[in-house]
Parts: C-alpha cells; sequence; structure tokens
C-alpha cells in the first residue's frame, strides 16, 4: 500500500517519531515535549463542545503497548537487520506518529472501486447532494474529491494530499447530516484506471484513510485485478473494510442474492473474515446507489462505525500485525537457540588444547619426575646420563627440532574453535542474527592466537623450575651416605690388596655391596614417592593454563556471542510484544483479528467460479 510520501511529514515532529538511532532499551518512559499537554488539552475541549468522545485516550490500552514494542524492535534492530526489511515497520511507526497528532474526532473513509463500479454514483448518494461526476466517460473521477460533515478536518485532507479545490461539504441540513458528523468521504479515481498516476493515488491514500468501501458491481466484482492487488493482501483489515455490491437494480432478487454469496466465497477464499454470526470481520451488502435502494442501510452502518471512532486504532492494530507478519522470519527462530554448557566446554578444549596445555602438564609432570630423579639418584648413573647429554648436544634428530608449522598449526586449532563455537551459537537463529553472532565471534577471535601466546608467555614455563618437596634433603643425605659406604669400601679394600691394613674380605666388601644397593633402592623409592607429587604438580599447571586460555577466550569471543543473543533475545520480546501473542488470530492474508462486528450480513452455501 503507499503512504511512503508522507513519512518525511509524519517524522518531522512529535513524540512518536521514528528513532533509528536506539540501540538499547531504554531505562524510562520518553518525555513529553513542551506544548504537548495543551494541544492535546486544545483537542479534548474541541471534541467535548461537539459531544463527541476522546479516541481512545489515543491509542491506549494494547495497542499503545505494541505501538512501543515495535518502536524498540526496529531501534534494536537498526545495526543488524536490512533497511528494506525494516522499511513497513518504520512507514507504520510514522503513519503512528502522524494520525495521532490530527484530528481524533473525524473517520476518514475512502470508496475505492473499479470503472464504471458506480463508486462516485454512492459518493453522491451518501452525500444528498451531487459532489463527483459521474457519466460514460472513462475514467471520470481523475483526482480524490473529500466529503467532510464536519470541520476540523483540514489536518488530515492536508495529511491525504487533497487539494481546497477538492474538499467539500453536503448540503446543510440534508438528511442523515447529523448522523454522518465527524466522516470524511474520499472519493478515489479508479484502481483499474488506465492512468497509472490514477492509481498510484488510490495506492498512496489506500495506506492513510481509516477505513475502506469497496464497490464492486455484478460484472467485475470476481476481476482478478481486485482480489489478487487489493483485497488479498489487505485481508487483515477486515474490520475497517466494506464490500458494497452496487448495480443490484439491473438484477433479480434471487440473482443479487447469488452473486452477493458468490462474493462473499471469493472474500473468503480471499483470507477476509466477513463479520457475521457475531464474529468480527468486513461488512458485506447489496445496494443500489442509482435508485437508493440500501443506501439507508449503508448510511446507517457507516453513522455507527463513524460513532464507534475506532477505527483510526482497528487500521493501526492491522498495520501493526502486517508489518509484524512481514518480519516474523527476521526475528523467529527455529528451536531454541544459544550456547549450552556442553558447547563452552568444547571450546575450551579446542583452546587448551591449542596452547599445548595438556603438554605442558605432561611435560611439567616430567621435568619435576626427572629432577627428583637427578638429585636423588646415584653419582655414576647421574654421570651417565650428563655423558648421554653432551654426546647428544651436536645431534641433528629431527625428532629434537621445533618444526615451523606448529605456531600455524596452534593458529588454525584456535580458528576452528572460534568457527565450531560460533556456528553452535548460529544454529537455528534468523538470518540477520546468525550474521551478527559469527561476526561477533570473528572480530573477537581477530588476535586470539597472539594472546594466547602472550598468556602463555606470562603464565610462565611450569616445567623451567619446579618445586622441591621437604624430604628431598633426606633422600639426598642418603644418597651421598650410600656413596660413601661404596668409596669407604672400595678405599679399605685397596688398601688390603697393597698391604696397607690387614687383610679381611669380608668388611669392606659389605660395605660396597650396601653402598651399591642402597643407592638404586633409596633412588627407586625416591621415584616412587615422586610419582604423585608430580602428577599433581603437573595436573595444576595443565589447569591453571586451561584456564587462562579459557577465560581469554571468554572475554574475546564468548562474550561478545552472549551479548548478541542477549540482543536477539530482547527483540525477540520485543516482536511478540509487536505482534499481539495473545491475538492468535492475527495473521496477514486469511486471518480473523479481534474487534467488533461492523455491520449484520448474513451468508448461505452458494458457489460460483470465478
Amino acid at each position: 500500500m503507499g503512504g511512503e510520501g508522507e513519512r518525511g511529514r509524519a517524522a518531522g515532529s512529535g513524540r512518536e517519531r521514528w528513532d533509528d538511532g536506539l540501540i538499547a532499551r531504554r531505562a524510562a518512559e520518553r518525555a513529553a515535549p513542551a506544548g504537548a499537554e495543551d494541544a492535546g488539552a486544545a483537542r479534548d475541549e474541541d471534541e467535548e463542545a461537539d459531544g463527541l468522545p476522546p479516541l481512545g485516550g489515543v491509542y491506549g490500552g494494547s495497542l499503545r503497548t505494541r505501538l512501543d514494542a515495535l518502536h524498540e524492535l526496529v531501534g534494536l534492530s537498526r545495526t543488524r537487520v536490512e533497511n528494506d526489511a525494516l522499511a513497513e515497520a518504520g512507514r507504520v511507526l510514522d503513519e503512528a506518529a502522524a494520525r495521532q497528532r490530527l484530528s481524533a474526532r473525524h473517520t476518514v473513509v475512502a470508496i475505492a472501486g473499479a470503472t464504471g463500479s458506480g463508486k462516485s454514483t454512492l459518493f453522491n448518494a451518501l452525500a444528498g447532494v451531487p459532489v463527483s461526476d459521474t457519466g460514460l466517460r472513462r475514467p471520470t473521477t481523475s483526482a480524490p474529491i473529500a466529503l467532510s460533515w464536519s470541520e476540523g478536518a483540514a489536518g488530515l485532507l492536508d495529511r491525504l494530499g487533497i487539494p481546497g479545490r477538492l474538499r467539500r461539504r453536503p448540503l446543510a441540513g440534508g438528511a442523515g447530516d447529523a448522523d454522518l458528523q465527524g466522516l470524511v468521504l474520499i472519493d478515489l479515481p479508479d484502481h483499474d484506471s488506465a492512468v497509472t498516476a490514477h492509481r498510484d493515488q488510490v495506492d498512496r491514500l489506500l495506506g492513510l484513510v481509516d477505513a475502506v468501501i469497496w464497490v464492486v458491481d455484478p460484472e467485475k466484482y470476481a476481476d482478478a485485478a481486485l482480489h489478487e492487488r487489493y483485497l488479498r493482501p489487505l485481508a487483515g483489515h477486515a474490520e475497517i473494510t466494506f464490500v458494497v455490491l452496487n448495480q443490484t437494480d439491473r438484477l433479480g432478487t434471487e440473482a443479487a442474492d447469488l452473486v452477493l454469496d458468490d462474493l462473499r466465497r471469493l472474500l473468503d477464499e480471499d483470507g477476509m473474515a466477513l463479520g457475521e454470526h457475531g464474529e468480527p470481520g468486513a461488512t458485506v451488502l447489496a445496494l443500489s446507489a442509482l435508485t437508493g435502494d440500501g443506501v439507508p442501510e449503508l448510511r446507517e452502518l457507516l453513522g455507527r462505525f463513524v460513532l464507534d471512532r475506532t477505527a483510526p486504532e482497528r487500521r493501526l492494530s492491522a498495520d501493526v500485525d502486517a508489518a509484524a507478519a512481514r518480519l516474523r522470519p527476521v526475528y523467529v527462530a527455529d528451536g531454541r537457540p544459544g550456547l549450552g554448557e556442553r558447547a563452552r566446554e568444547e571450546f575450551a578444549d579446542r583452546l587448551a588444547l591449542a596452547v599445548g596445555a595438556q603438554a605442558a602438564g605432561e611435560a611439567a609432570e616430567r621435568v619435576w619426575r626427572r629432577g627428583a630423579i637427578r638429585a636423588c639418584g646415584t653419582p655414576w648413573l647421574r654421570l651417565y646420563r650428563w655423558y648421554e647429554r653432551v654426546r647428544a648436544h651436536g645431534s641433528t634428530d629431527p625428532r629434537l627440532e621445533n618444526p615451523v608449522e606448529d605456531e600455524l598449526t596452534a593458529r588454525q586449532r584456535v580458528e576452528q574453535a572460534v568457527r565450531t563455537v560460533s556456528d553452535e551459537a548460529a544454529r537455528g537463529l534468523p538470518g540477520p542474527w546468525a550474521h551478527a553472532v559469527r561476526e561477533a565471534a570473528l572480530r573477537g577471535a581477530d588476535g586470539l592466537p597472539e594472546a594466547l601466546d602472550e598468556l602463555t608467555v606470562s603464565m610462565g614455563d611450569p616445567a623451567a623450575r619446579p618445586p622441591r618437596p621437604a624430604w628431598w634433603p633426606a633422600a639426598v643425605f642418603a644418597q651421598v651416605v650410600m656413596t660413601c659406604l661404596q668409596i669407604f669400601g672400595a678405599l679399605w679394600l685397596v688398601a688390603q690388596i697393597v698391604g696397607v691394613v690387614e687383610p679381611l674380605l669380608w668388611p669392606p666388601v659389605l660395605i660396597m655391596i650396601v653402598g651399591i644397593v642402597g643407592g638404586p633402592l633409596v633412588e627407586w623409592a625416591c621415584a616412587a614417592a615422586v610419582r604423585g607429587p608430580a602428577r599433581r604438580y603437573g595436573q595444576e599447571a595443565e589447569r591453571r593454563l586451561r584456564e587462562a586460555a579459557a577465560a581469554c577466550g571468554r572475554a574475546r569471543v564468548l562474550d561478545p556471542i552472549a551479548a548478541e543473543l542477549m540482543r536477539y533475545r530482547e527483540v525477540r520480546e520485543q516482536y511478540v510484544t509487536a505482534s499481539g501473542a495473545t491475538r492468535v488470530a492475527s495473521r496477514i492474508g486469511g486471518t480473523r483479528i479481534g474487534g467488533t462486528r461492523l455491520g449484520p450480513t448474513r451468508r448461505t452455501g452458494a458457489a460460483r467460479t470465478r
């Protein structure tokens, strides 16, 4: 529908301006601009002077809540959702703000129809005086003509873009003049006019008026252009729609009933709810504007419709429904998106693997055990190991070289971890929000490998200087004693051989055997005693490095992802409110919308193919 041309004026001022710079939820209610209370009071005084009730507190109740939610929804989504997707919601907010500032005691009803349907004749019949030109020339109506039954509608007509020369007043004191106070009737050009400008005017005005009377004739009531271009897309606006079968004087009573029933069937196929059996929906009736048959009934229905003065709210509520239905693919996810504890743990595991937390822990454990064995081992074994290290110092064994691709492998592991967790978080999200989650993860991952490297360096190498248990000095002393026994026994034995001391074989041999056997036993005991502490030391080193890597990944990747998911949950809540979750029947095209019945109709089972 039209209405884009009015957005500039609608957004120019007023409390309900569409603020597309909003990025977060407001902490407090918006303050009313200066002079708004005085303007509202003046408007109420004018309405009381006319004896008409105010317009529902100006969008009160659930509509006020839904408009606020839609406003918040658009603001929260501006940096995440394409402008084209939010254009219709922005237009609805602009039109709501513009309509709120204008007269609340007037209801704008447009009469629309195809060429030759007799809408101008019906327009004149309702006015009680020839206002709109009628005739055989097509198109007869080239510009919209406005007919107002009361003063104060200038602002509304300015918004519709109807010049002063095309504004009319019915004959003063005419029939039904008092019953239609507050009605502004617009005679639109033909929607199927061969002139493109006429069709453009119809589309624009249909997006601005409060209600529509569609006039069809027995020949074109099933026209595909009418149903597919207008009635079907506007099925959600059934409560503010009148469908009038004109020119019944050309048909007999039975034929008129058959055509009327077939018209109802077509409207039902279009998804337009019909106001019958106490249900809300469109008003369908038959009349002859030429003979006046049925016109008083339509006048009476319009009188009650205008007196009810809820058409602007119902029109706006239907517009919000339509905008919410178009936005549904943007905000409704499949399943329950988010990051579970398992996904977080797997992300931490991948980062720990990338920084080599497990390898660092195992290295720390080996170094501690090696240190214990080295400190508490026999001197001869230590001398042998020193020789092995010296011999291997100049070795070119490729296993001892650090491969150049190790750093690249770590980086690839980090990138893979980020991709995996972002895909898991974006699973089931609508397209724009899934893209936002992945972008947030990639931004956080930029520089993450370097940050992990710096973190590893700052924590130091746990295998560099492992702590020593308190019992190590005692074990070292025992090993020294065993070594001294070996040396003492050997010297005693040598002295006997050279004849320095009296030959006595068993004592020095026994002392040497105690030293030789005791040294490995002390070393074995130390190795067994250090196994548990070394394992705990390695596990602690692995835990610290793992937690540090997880904290770095959480700050750079998981927290931005969680922020995007929180933002999505906020907009999802606003969408649920804006779409009217309590209005279970609201949808676009073939949906019944809550409200009051506009007029009595009846329906039979007659059928006719289009």
